[in-house]
């Protein structure tokens, strides 16, 4: 499956988000895979990303994830740079799998 989703940075947060970004650490790609996350790739364009994940189930692998040690990372850096939380959360687009 491929969800395409949309976020906002915090104003002023953008040094902080490309420091964050710098290395994924390994135990968050190590959740990743366990969860079913192939891929998760953002683009930025000011303070807007879009991101798009390939992945297995993404509902299931976010309901996974919320438990999981290693995304205190991802839910850290949310807190601190995202605008608002919920728009990592929530789908916004579920796009059609390729054929």
């Amino acid at each position: 499956m491929r969800v395409a989703l949309h976020s906002t940075l915090r104003s002023g947060a953008i040094d902080g988000y490309r420091t964050a970004h710098l290395r994924i650490p390994d135990d968050l790609v190590a959740a990743f895979d366990r969860v079913g996350i192939h891929e998760w790739t953002i683009w930025r364009s000011g303070d807007r990303l879009f991101h798009l994940v390939l992945c297995d189930d993404f509902d299931a692998a976010m309901r996974a994830l919320e438990h999981d040690p290693a995304n205190r990372v991802l839910a850290d850096l949310l807190v601190s740079n995202y605008e608002r939380k919920i728009d990592l959360l929530r789908r916004a687009t579920e796009l059609a799998p390729r054929t």
